[in-house]
C-alpha cells in the first residue's frame, strides 16, 4: 500500500487539528466563546493585583500618580497649560483615556507569549486571547471613568447631553484598541524584543498625542506648527489624539470653547477620523492576526 499519510487522512475524513478556519467560521467560533472571553478577563483583571496589599485601589491610583506627576512638572513647573482655566481636568481625561490604548499595546503584545501554555494545551480560537486584554482594559478604564466624572464635575462641568456623546467615544476608541492589541499580538509572538522596545515607542507616542497639552493650541494661526500644515494635519489626524481630544470635547464645555475660538479643526473632523481609525484598525488587525492562526505556539 504506496498511500501517504495526506492520503490516509483524506479518506478517513482526518484534518489537521490546528488547521485556520474560514474566515466566517472562525468569526463564529470566536463568538461562541464571548462567555470564556469575558470570565478570562475578569478573572485576570482580579489576579493582576492579588499580591498587594491594596488590591483594585491600584487600578485608580495608578492612572491618579501618573496625572499627578504630569501635572506637576507640565502644569506647574512648565506651564504647558496655555491659558486652560479647566487643566487639571483637562489632564485627567488624556491620560486616563491614553492610558487605555496604551496598556491595550503593552498587554496585547504579550497575550500570546503569556498564554502558550494554555495555548498547546487546548484547542480554540487563538483570538480570545487579545480580545480579552481588551476586555480586561475596559473593564478598568470603566472603574477610572468614576473618579474621572468626579473630577469633572468636582470643576464645576454641567451636566449636558453632549456628555452622552462620550459613550460611542469610548466604543470606537474600544474598537482601534481591539485592533491594534491584536497587530501587536502577532508581532509580539513572533518577536518579544517588540515588548522591550515598546516603552519608548508609547512615550514618544504620549508626547505627540497632545495628552499633557493642547494640540490644537500649538497650532493656531501665527504659531510656529501653523508653519507646517502637513505636520499639524498628521498631528491631528493621530488615533490617540482623536480619541483623547474627541473624549475632551465631548467632556469639557470650557475647553470645547476654547477650541472653537481657535479654529484649527471641525469637531465632525475629529469623529471621521475616529470612525475611519476604529474601522480600518479593527477589521485589518482582527485579519492580520488570523493569517497566522496556524503559528501561534509552535517552536
Amino acid at each position: 500500500m504506496n498511500d501517504t499519510l495526506a492520503d490516509y487522512a483524506a479518506r478517513h475524513g482526518l484534518r489537521q487539528s490546528a488547521a485556520r478556519p474560514p474566515l466566517r467560521k472562525y468569526i463564529q467560533d470566536v463568538w461562541a466563546r464571548r462567555n470564556f472571553i469575558w470570565a478570562f478577563a475578569s478573572a485576570k483583571n482580579i489576579s493582576m493585583y492579588t499580591e498587594s496589599r491594596l488590591g483594585q485601589v491600584w487600578q485608580l491610583l495608578t492612572p491618579l500618580l501618573n496625572a499627578a506627576v504630569y501635572f506637576l512638572i507640565f502644569g506647574v513647573l512648565l506651564d504647558t497649560s496655555r491659558g486652560l482655566t479647566d487643566f487639571i481636568p483637562f489632564l485627567v481625561t488624556g491620560v486616563f483615556l491614553f492610558g487605555f490604548t496604551q496598556r491595550s499595546v503593552t498587554s496585547g503584545s504579550k497575550s500570546v507569549g503569556d498564554n502558550l501554555s494554555l495555548i498547546r494545551a487546548l484547542h480554540f480560537p487563538r483570538a480570545t486571547l487579545p480580545l480579552a486584554i481588551a476586555v480586561v482594559e475596559f473593564q478598568q478604564l470603566l472603574l477610572s471613568l468614576t473618579v474621572l466624572f468626579v473630577i469633572i464635575f468636582a470643576w464645576g462641568e454641567p451636566l449636558t447631553f453632549d456628555i452622552v456623546l462620550f459613550i460611542p467615544v469610548v466604543a470606537l476608541q474600544l474598537m482601534f484598541n481591539v485592533g491594534i492589541s491584536m497587530v501587536m499580538a502577532r508581532l509580539g509572538a513572533f518577536n518579544r524584543d517588540i515588548t522591550q522596545l515598546l516603552p519608548f515607542v508609547m512615550r514618544t507616542w504620549l508626547y505627540m498625542s497632545g495628552v499633557i497639552f493642547s494640540l490644537p493650541s500649538l497650532m493656531k494661526p501665527g504659531s510656529k506648527l501653523a508653519e507646517y500644515p502637513v505636520l499639524g494635519e498628521l498631528l491631528l489626524a493621530n488615533p490617540a489624539h482623536v480619541y483623547v481630544e474627541l473624549s475632551r470635547l465631548v467632556l469639557l464645555g470650557k475647553y470645547r470653547e476654547h477650541v472653537e475660538g481657535l479654529g484649527v479643526y471641525s469637531t465632525g473632523q475629529m469623529w471621521l477620523y475616529a470612525v475611519i481609525w476604529a474601522a480600518v484598525m479593527l477589521v485589518g488587525g482582527f485579519t492580520f492576526f488570523y493569517r497566522a492562526e496556524e503559528r501561534y505556539g509552535r517552536g
